[in-house]
C-alpha cells in the first residue's frame, strides 16, 4: 500500500498522529509513505519506507503538485495493491494512480477541508473507491459534499494506551493541547471562563500546549484581563514535556464549536489522548466532539459559546475530586477499546474487500 499525505511526523498535529498510527499498526502489509520533507526528518524514526518530496524552497501549491507527481511515480515503479490519500490535496495523485494501475484508491477526509475546498472535496469523494471519515459528524459533511453513502466508511482513530502517570505540584491545572490556529477551538471562551474560575479557585492555572498565529493575541488578552499569572502558553513542547503536563493536570478542556461555515472538529483525537491518561474532559456539545466525549460519562459537554457554563463545568471538576476521578476512569476504560490496532485492522479489512471486488 502507498500512503500519500502532506501531514506526517515529525510535523505535529492530529492528522500527523493519525497517519503515524496507521503506518505503525497496519502490520498485515507493506506500506510506503510519500510525503513532504521536514527540517527534522533526518533524525526522525522511519518505521516504513518513506519518500520525502522537496518543499522547503517551494510555494505550498508547488510543493503539493510535486507530492502528487511523486505519488504517481512511486506507484508506477512499486505497483502497490492500493493507494491511500491522507488529505484532500493528495487526492489527484491517488485517484490517477488508482486508475492507471487499476487498484483501489481510498480517501481520508475530516471536516473543515470539505467546507473550504468544495470542488476538490467532491472530486475526492466521488472518484475514490472509498472515503474514510473519523466520525458520524464528518460522514454527514462528506455526504453533503457529494460522497456516495455506499462508499463512505466511519473508522474512528486510535490512541496509545500507556500506564497512567499522575504527579503534581498541588496547583489545580486545566490543560489544552491544540495548534493556536483555529478560533473555533474556543480559546476566547476559555479566557473569559478563567476569570470566573479563578474567582472560585484562586490558585488555578490554565496550561496551553501548542503554537500558532493566535498566540500573540491570546497572550495580550490574558495580560489585559489580568490573567497572565494564571495562564501559561508553552508553545510546542517535546513528547516528554507533554506527558509531564498531562500527568500534572486535573482537567482537559477545549470547548470547540462549529464555525459559521460548518466543519469544526473531524473527531478531536486529543480528547481521546486525554481520556487515555485518565483526565476528564470539558468540551463543546456539537459535532464530532460529542462523539469523542460522552457527556456525564467521560467528561462534561457545554455550550461552547457560553463562558459561564464552561466555567461552571471546570469548577465542578476541579472542586469535586471524586467526580473528576470517576469521569477520568470511565474515559480511560473507553480509550482502552479505541486502539490503533483496532483502527488499522478496520482499514486493512476495507482495503482487502476493495482489492477482492476488483478481481
Amino acid at each position: 500500500m502507498i500512503l500519500t499525505t502532506p501531514d506526517y511526523p515529525p510535523a505535529t498535529g492530529g492528522i500527523q498522529r493519525l497517519m503515524w498510527g496507521l503506518v505503525t499498526h497496519a502490520t498485515g502489509w507493506t506500506t510506503r509513505v510519500v510525503t513532504l520533507d521536514h527540517p527534522d526528518a533526518a533524525g526522525a524514526p522511519a518505521p516504513v519506507s518513506t519518500r520525502r518530496v522537496r518543499s522547503s524552497e517551494a510555494s505550498r501549491h508547488t510543493a503539493i503538485a510535486r507530492l502528487n507527481l511523486a505519488t504517481i511515480c512511486e506507484g508506477l515503479s512499486w505497483r502497490p495493491d492500493a493507494v491511500v490519500s491522507g488529505h484532500l490535496v493528495t487526492s489527484p495523485g491517488a485517484v490517477l494512480l488508482g486508475e492507471l494501475l487499476r487498484i483501489p484508491s481510498l480517501q481520508y477526509v475530516y471536516a473543515k477541508e470539505l467546507i473550504h475546498r468544495p470542488r476538490l472535496g467532491r472530486f475526492a469523494t466521488t472518484r475514490s473507491n472509498a472515503t474514510v471519515v473519523l466520525s458520524e459528524h464528518a460522514a454527514e459533511i462528506a455526504r453533503m459534499a457529494g460522497a456516495d453513502a455506499t462508499r463512505l466508511h466511519v473508522i474512528a482513530p486510535g490512541v496509545d494506551f500507556a500506564e497512567r502517570k499522575r504527579a503534581g505540584d498541588g496547583v489545580p491545572t486545566i490543560l489544552t493541547v491544540a495548534r493556536l490556529t483555529d478560533r473555533y477551538k474556543g480559546f476566547d471562551v476559555m479566557l473569559r471562563a478563567m476569570a470566573l474560575v479563578r474567582a472560585r479557585i484562586p490558585a488555578v492555572r490554565w496550561v496551553v500546549i501548542g503554537d500558532g498565529p493566535l498566540r500573540g493575541e491570546l497572550e495580550r488578552t490574558a495580560q489585559t484581563w489580568g490573567l497572565d499569572a494564571s495562564v501559561l502558553f508553552c508553545g510546542h513542547v517535546s513528547d516528554e514535556e507533554l506527558d509531564g503536563w498531562f500527568a500534572r493536570s486535573h482537567v482537559f478542556a477545549m470547548p470547540s464549536r462549529l464555525p459559521a461555515r460548518g466543519g469544526g472538529e473531524g473527531y478531536g483525537l486529543v480528547y481521546l489522548e486525554a481520556a487515555a491518561r485518565g483526565l476528564p474532559c470539558v468540551a463543546g456539545n456539537v459535532g464530532a466532539v460529542a462523539e469523542a466525549v460522552i457527556d456525564g460519562e467521560t467528561g462534561l459537554l457545554v455550550d461552547a459559546s457560553d463562558h459561564v457554563q464552561t466555567a461552571g463545568a471546570l469548577v465542578e471538576l476541579l472542586a469535586d475530586v471524586d467526580r473528576a476521578a470517576e469521569l477520568g476512569a470511565a474515559g480511560r476504560e473507553r480509550a482502552r477499546t479505541l486502539t490503533w490496532d483496532r483502527m488499522a485492522i478496520a482499514l486493512q479489512a476495507l482495503v482487502v474487500d476493495l482489492v477482492a471486488s476488483r478481481g
